[in-house]
């Protein structure tokens, strides 16, 4: 059974880039994001109240589920929408990958949790991965600020996604449930995007082509609250840490897709660059003995 959420997982959350691929040519990205976690977070509502598992939060943890949506379930996934537009869904998956490194960063800053002597090493892979994983784009066009602008979107939104994990863990140590304060998250996420969608004159219901529709209607459904759901499931029965082992395999089986279906050509840097990143946020997750640096890092 354990076998089969983690596949479930993986493959829920590794395809998820490719609809974001499908219904960002159709629909506007704020428009998007709001049905996305509207849509989301009422079913989620929904449930909790048949199954009587929502729980009371107090006024300052709804401030907080409040700076959650904002970073979780709203703007860092405008970055991505608009990112998409510019590089493949697969890449996209790639950088949002490194949020355990912002993580270890993050934790450090609010929580003062000590960082690990294995970030340096992973740091390291995960930057000279990046410059390897787009130096054929950047090296073959000149003035390509586009290409530069959705890199940035991307750890933007990648870094707003960490923070976002960094309030879920003061949720978590204040006692709160995560599905009650992950759903409040993600209607006032919605709420945020309504609000910027009246401001900017924008259509709550643009038009858009089946497969647009079908695409934010799988993000929402499958994406989100199977997705989320499976994915808490999961960590209930083998625990966070085997859990996110599973944030490994996005990649891959995002770049499988958008090879596939978006056409991208693999280079040989971008080959390593994929390997060195993934080999990072290996080494920051299993955290192995015997690494040099490590070595003298703990006889020091």
């Amino acid at each position: 059974m354990n076998a089969v959420l983690y596949a479930l997982v993986v493959l829920i959350f590794g395809t998820t880039w490719i609809a974001i691929t499908l219904q960002s040519a159709e629909i506007a990205p704020v428009v998007a994001v709001f049905w996305r976690f509207f849509i989301a977070g009422a079913l989620l509502m929904v449930a909790l109240l048949i199954s009587r598992r929502l729980t009371r939060l107090k006024l300052n943890d709804h401030l907080f589920c409040l700076l959650q949506g904002l970073c979780i379930f709203s703007l860092n996934f405008i970055c991505f929408y608009i990112a998409v537009r510019y590089i493949s869904s697969g890449l996209e998956s790639v950088i949002f990958s490194m949020a355990v490194l912002f993580n270890t960063l993050n934790s450090y800053f609010f929580f003062r949790q000590p960082i690990s002597a294995y970030f340096l090493p992973a740091f390291i892979c995960g930057l000279l991965g990046m410059i390897a994983l787009f130096w054929h784009d950047l090296a073959t066009t000149q003035n390509d600020w586009q290409t530069v602008s959705a890199i940035l979107l991307c750890v933007l939104g990648t870094y707003g996604f960490s923070l976002g994990n960094m309030i879920s863990l003061r949720h978590q140590k204040q006692g709160c449930d995560v599905l009650t304060t992950n759903t409040y998250a993600m209607l006032y996420g919605a709420i945020v995007m309504a609000v910027i969608i009246a401001l900017t004159g924008q259509s709550y219901l643009p038009e858009g082509s089946v497969v647009g529709w079908s695409a934010l209607m799988y993000l929402a459904l499958i994406g989100s609250v199977l997705g989320f759901s499976i994915y808490f499931m999961l960590i209930r029965r083998i625990g966070a840490g085997p859990a996110a082992y599973s944030t490994l395999l996005f990649p891959l089986v995002a770049l499988t897709i958008s090879t596939f279906f978006e056409g991208y050509q693999w280079t040989w840097s971008a080959v390593f660059g994929v390997m060195l990143i993934l080999l990072g946020n290996l080494i920051l997750f299993i955290q192995p003995k015997g690494l040099p640096f490590i070595r003298s890092n703990q006889r020091a």
